[in-house]
């Protein structure tokens, strides 16, 4: 969430911030002005009252001393006491008011950040290596994997649905490969330690993270272990599958504080990611861009809020590194005000080149949240010599997307006849393969 005090005291700021986010600040705030008034004004009252009655308290006291008629105070301390109970209520209620505002704002865009409505508002900030070239028509990886038999996309429509894939034999070792690559790079070179949190995951934890509220809940997959999910309702028995293991890893210290010394914390997690992909049929309905579980290696990090901007280009690094290891053409964009996450404060997309589709797609987002997660998570970090805790911020990035990454080499990979070669770095994951030709057997 925004802090409560920065929108009180900068709310043009942040109506500006919200209309370069393509959104209505009269919408997104409702009546939170008047709501904020009318709560101070009621805090004002009160403190006014109870003055009053703490004053009339003394006198009544000194009236009995002196063996008086106290009834008059009496009945007055009576009604400002409810007086004041009512004007509590009217604050509380007020309060409760403002915090559902700002559960549904989304974060503020850095300065930095390009305005723009969608994704043609982005910027290009860098491209890496030249665009392979064939000497023949490449194809889509879908086409290459089913004519190799590693892809199957009709028996998973039978098993489970639309947006499922079946991967077999040295297709099903090249997503075991990257992973373990991807593993291996991040926590040897790069210095994560390596997590593997639970697949299922609590309402407060997506809460935590920006998934929820409710607005955001038809993309998730709920486990309707204890009934419907409830608006506004965070539980600790109500169970999702995991959207993307940012979620489970991020939760790791929601409610704790961490003292400045650790700072900052880098894990990496493999985990499988449920999304029901909700807006997106009729698009990319075939091959592997969008499915409903797919695998991923996830970055996360926690750091003191002056050092996120350069773990945020740290992490970027990280994610571009497995490309570029790889072989496979990048480039990196800056997403504008539009195209932004709720909770991103900044975002770096990295895209592969798919040369079977002649696009690029996203492969990686790598984002800093500031500390717009960890004041929903209420994760705090304890400055040296300093008295009170405050929000740290939180990181994460896609280290990478291991279905995209392996479409991106079955795509710029391919050879003439139709076998994928297998880049360099990952032959010692494949059992020293080089080459995936066609599976035998029936598949």
């Amino acid at each position: 969430m925004i802090d409560l005090a920065f929108v009180r005291a900068n709310l043009a700021l942040v109506e500006e911030k919200l209309r370069s986010r393509g959104l209505d600040p009269a919408a997104a705030l409702g009546n939170f002005a008047a709501i904020d008034r009318e709560r101070r004004e009621a805090i004002t009252q009160v403190e006014t009252l109870k003055a009053q009655r703490n004053k009339l308290t003394e006198e009544i006291a000194k009236l009995r001393r002196e063996k008086a008629d106290a009834t008059t105070q009496t009945e007055q301390t009576k009604t400002l006491k409810a007086e004041v109970e009512s004007l509590e209520v009217v604050a509380a209620t007020a309060d409760d008011r403002l915090r559902e505002i700002m559960q549904t704002l989304p974060n503020l865009p850095q300065d930095s950040v390009p305005v723009g409505k969608d994704e043609h508002g982005n910027r290009e900030e860098k491209v890496w290596s030249e665009l392979p070239k064939f000497d023949f028509a490449p194809k889509p990886h879908w086409e290459l994997g089913e004519a190799l038999g590693i892809l199957d996309f009709n028996r998973a429509a039978k098993i489970s649905g639309a947006r499922f894939v079946v991967q077999f034999g040295q297709g099903a070792l090249l997503e075991r490969a990257l992973a373990n690559f991807m593993l291996d790079l991040h926590t040897r070179e790069h210095g994560y330690t390596e997590v593997l949190p639970p697949s299922i995951v609590n309402s407060k934890s997506l809460f935590g993270t920006g998934q929820l509220p409710t607005k955001f809940a038809e993309d998730l997959f709920h486990c309707d272990d204890k009934g419907p999910y409830q608006t506004g309702v965070y539980q600790d028995n109500d169970h999702w599958l995991i959207p993307t293991a940012e979620v489970p890893v991020t939760n790791l210290f929601r409610d704790e504080t961490l003292e400045e010394a650790e700072l900052p914390i880098s894990f990496c997690a493999y985990t499988p990611c449920f999304r029901g992909e909700a807006g997106s049929y009729g698009k990319d309905v075939r091959g592997m861009i969008r499915q409903h579980q797919f695998q991923k290696v996830e970055l996360v990090k926690f750091a003191k809020p002056e050092d996120s901007p350069a773990e945020h280009e740290a992490l970027t690094r990280h994610a571009e590194t497995v490309l570029e290891k790889l072989g496979l053409p990048y480039r990196r964009m800056l997403l504008c005000t539009g195209d932004m996450g709720f909770a991103s404060s900044k975002t770096y997309d990295l895209e592969v080149w798919l040369p079977g589709q002649q696009l690029y797609r996203e492969i990686s987002s790598c984002s800093n949240f500031e500390a717009f997660q960890a004041r929903r998570a209420n994760i705090r970090y304890k400055p040296a010599g300093a008295k009170k805790s405050e929000f740290l911020h939180t990181l994460n990035g896609s280290g990478l997307a291991v279905g995209r990454t392996y479409l991106a080499i079955l795509e710029n990979y391919q050879q003439a006849d139709g076998s994928i070669k297998i880049p360099e770095a990952l032959v010692p994951y494949m059992n020293g393969k080089t080459v995936i030709g066609k599976q035998p057997g029936r598949i």
